[in-house]
């Protein structure tokens, strides 16, 4: 397959431009800045920047992947960062769409990432893609409204996902170097109350499962989790064992709070996810549990 990606060269693009190479599929990555990269089995386009059109290089396309936008966590969530955060997302899939529009023939499937941010915090109830119980705060807000722009593909016609995106883990990238690094000087413990889900995934998984999306008749929300979530408290001490420190010192939710802000809501607040759709279609996850996870990325 020909295959577009936007954030391409981000920490979920790196490792899946990766996984499509091996699958033998010619990949396309738009980028602001085309000559800072190079790799010669991939083509980088130029996008986003005056008089750039990236449709008259992308004839042929069979499926187009929608991974950019402004990091969640990248500083605090002033009013402009909110705006960034919600502005980049609406730009880049506004653009995506315009391409997809101006091709000759639109590509048969477009995966758009989104975020489990889309449902309420919450203790005690499990979600599924069926859940139509969405939060309140900032991220579910910016979800909903990323999730809506990226519908209006199916006017085009073609086959539409939304790919809701859990915590996901890896070495170079992700909340898993943040979360092992106060474990690592021997600070590590329970977050908040150590209650909250904390809905994760394996990077690994995070691409077979855009693959799988590829590969079958799915459209609609996908949780992007792997099928065991475990609540704080649990992780911690999981990862504790695999670097083999303790998990001990407890950090209380005010303290959260006065270094993050209102992003404290990403580690305070969360959500018992299901990966649903992925199990009923029979997607074979690679790191279902959290410590053969956590010893593949940290060991």
């Amino acid at each position: 397959m020909k295959i577009a990606i936007t954030g391409g060269t981000g920490f979920i693009g790196k490792h899946l431009v990766k996984a499509l190479l091996k699958h033998e599929h010619e990949v396309y990555v738009l980028t602001r800045h085309p000559y800072e990269h190079y790799d010669e089995k991939v083509k980088y386009i130029e996008w986003l920047t005056e008089g750039s059109k990236p449709e008259d290089l992308l004839v042929g396309i069979d499926a187009f992947i929608n991974l950019a936008g402004e990091p969640i966590n990248n500083g605090r969530w002033t009013k402009k960062q909110k705006e960034k955060i919600i502005q980049s997302r609406r730009e880049t899939t506004r653009e995506v769409l315009r391409i997809m529009e101006a091709l000759p023939i639109p590509p048969s499937v477009f995966i758009n990432a989104s975020a489990i941010g889309y449902y309420n915090a919450s203790n005690e109830m499990n979600y599924t893609e069926s859940s139509t119980e969405t939060g309140t705060d900032f991220l579910a807000n910016t979800v909903v409204e990323w999730e809506t722009e990226a519908s209006k593909a199916e006017q085009l016609p073609l086959r539409v996902a939304y790919a809701r995106f859990g915590i996901i883990l890896g070495q170079d990238g992700g909340a898993l170097p943040r979360m092992a690094l106060p474990y690592k000087f021997f600070i590590g413990g329970p977050v908040g109350s150590g209650r909250q889900w904390l809905s994760w995934i394996h990077i690994e998984d995070v691409c077979k499962a855009i693959i799988f999306i590829l590969n079958h008749s799915i459209k609609g929300p996908v949780n992007i989790v792997a099928p065991n979530p475990l609540q704080m408290d649990e992780f911690g001490h999981i990862l504790g064992q695999v670097i083999q420190r303790p998990h001990w010192l407890p950090v209380p939710s005010p303290v959260m709070k006065a270094v993050l802000g209102e992003m404290s809501t990403l580690v305070l607040d969360g959500q018992k996810v299901i990966p649903e759709v992925l199990l009923k279609n029979g997607f074979d996850f690679s790191y279902p549990t959290l410590k053969p996870a956590l010893k593949d990325l940290l060991q």
